[in-house]
């Protein structure tokens, strides 16, 4: 029986293959670890076979050790629910607890191995269990887990962590039009900071700070993936920050992540996964600045399901938060945020609202606003007034708007915005004989 013609599509074949073993090797591994409880498996590559294909459900002795073979915590494995508690099933999210970061990093790690052997397995997680983390995350006290320090066998000190935290620092700010070269270094220190957080020696303090500097690189490559439709492998890296956040006892950076996953569940035509994640996240964080970004995307999720009032009152709190004053430090994951974002986000929850013109100066007076560094922000608004300007029938205006912003994303290679003119350009068709758009429509379809 040759292990290659085994199928493919089975959740174990996935987890195993992602990790690049076969049917014998993942055998091996199951009864190592039956041995290392002092007990025996009969775990032959045939057994496996028959898991993977022919419908056999593995025994909760066997379960337990195909999880701990594949960097699951023991928490997750529900032997009833075979195999949805496998890595990469959409329903399946590792749980927060006290030992879920490294497994929630090493998963979204290996989600970008899966891409780059070009095997085609990765699955979005479902809105559902969305909602669910957000709420445990919501819920639980950190202090127990902050508590807690490592005991590896290499001892990490403060001069590491701070030269760690300072070249991730200078990676976060390189132009967009330079991440082809820096997106490579990110996530190689990515991998880096989990290998000393599963395998050293470290007090709480640098503790602290491992976790909050996974938090921040995993958000950061989340955003690459996101910004080049790799909605999977965003999301994991996403979740895989909150674990870390959690863990650190970060309240604010996890509410910024799970801001995160509802920014990509509204992007993805899932507004009520949105607006149920950010309650929850709402519920979590204090500072004034995270929670007006919060409620901003809140209204976005908000308007496009119709509830104006609840629209209308979350503008208003974003408003009034953008404005408040603070004792802490504004969030580095939130510092962006300006009146500039909040007239454009305003008109674009307007404009799903209906309330074109009052939409449309919104978007122009936000733009107006924008400092020239944030060239990829410009793209996007103009991508924006550009939809506004056709709902008010000005197709020529609309013209010249996205014109302009497919050629700023062109140029810095922002493919997130190059996707928002490109969802305008069926409604620029109907329009082929008007000053800009044979320009547009051709720069489209090049």
């Amino acid at each position: 029986m040759d292990d290659d013609v085994a199928e493919k599509n089975h959740p174990l074949a996935r987890a195993r293959i992602a990790r690049g073993m076969t049917g014998v090797d993942l055998a091996r591994e199951i009864r190592s670890a039956a041995e290392r409880r002092g007990l025996r498996s009969g775990a032959t590559k045939q057994r496996v076979y028959k898991w993977e294909t022919e419908g056999v459900t593995p025994d909760a002795d066997s379960q337990s050790y195909i999880a701990e073979t594949l960097g699951v915590p023991a928490e997750v494995v529900n032997p009833h629910s075979w195999p949805n508690w496998l890595p990469g099933v959409g329903a399946m999210v590792i749980p927060l607890g006290p030992t879920s970061p490294v497994p929630a990093l090493r998963e979204a790690l290996r989600t970008t191995m899966e891409r780059s052997s070009r095997r085609t397995f990765l699955t979005a997680v479902s809105g559902s269990a969305l909602v669910t983390l957000a709420s445990t995350w919501a819920s639980t006290d950190t202090s127990a887990l902050t508590a807690q320090t490592a005991h590896g066998s290499k001892a990490v000190g403060e001069d590491l962590v701070a030269l760690l935290e300072e070249t991730s620092a200078r990676l976060a700010v390189r132009a967009t039009e330079q991440r082809q070269h820096t997106a490579p270094l990110v996530d190689a220190l990515l991998t880096t900071v989990t290998d000393i957080i599963e395998g050293s020696r470290y007090n709480r303090p640098v503790k602290l700070r491992l976790h909050a500097l996974a938090a921040s690189l995993s958000q950061t490559v989340g955003w690459h993936r996101f910004d080049y439709g790799l909605h999977a492998e965003a999301s994991q890296y996403w979740i895989a920050g909150l674990h870390s956040a959690h863990t650190g006892g970060d309240r604010d950076m996890g509410a910024a992540l799970l801001g995160d996953l509802a920014y990509q569940a509204s992007w993805r035509d899932d507004p009520r996964t949105a607006a149920g994640i950010l309650e929850r996240a709402l519920s979590g964080t204090r500072h004034p600045a995270a929670r007006s970004l919060l409620q901003l995307r809140l209204a976005r999720a908000l308007a496009v399901q119709g509830e104006r009032r609840a629209t209308l009152r979350a503008l208003t709190a974003a408003e009034h938060l953008l404005d408040a004053s603070s004792g802490e430090p504004v969030p580095p994951w939130c510092a962006w945020i300006s009146s500039a974002d909040l007239a454009v986000d305003s008109g674009q929850a307007l404009l799903d609202l209906g309330d074109t013109r009052r939409a449309h100066q919104l978007i122009r007076e936000g733009r107006k606003l924008l400092p020239p560094s944030r060239a990829k922000t410009s793209g996007v608004f103009r991508a924006y007034e550009a939809r506004s300007h056709l709902d008010l029938g000005e197709p020529e205006r609309a013209a010249a708007a996205a014109l302009e912003a497919l050629q700023v994303a062109q140029r810095i290679g922002a493919p997130r915005c190059v996707e928002l003119v490109q969802g305008l350009v069926p409604r620029f068709e109907a329009h082929s004989s008007v000053e800009g758009v044979p320009e547009l429509l051709a720069l489209a379809a090049a």
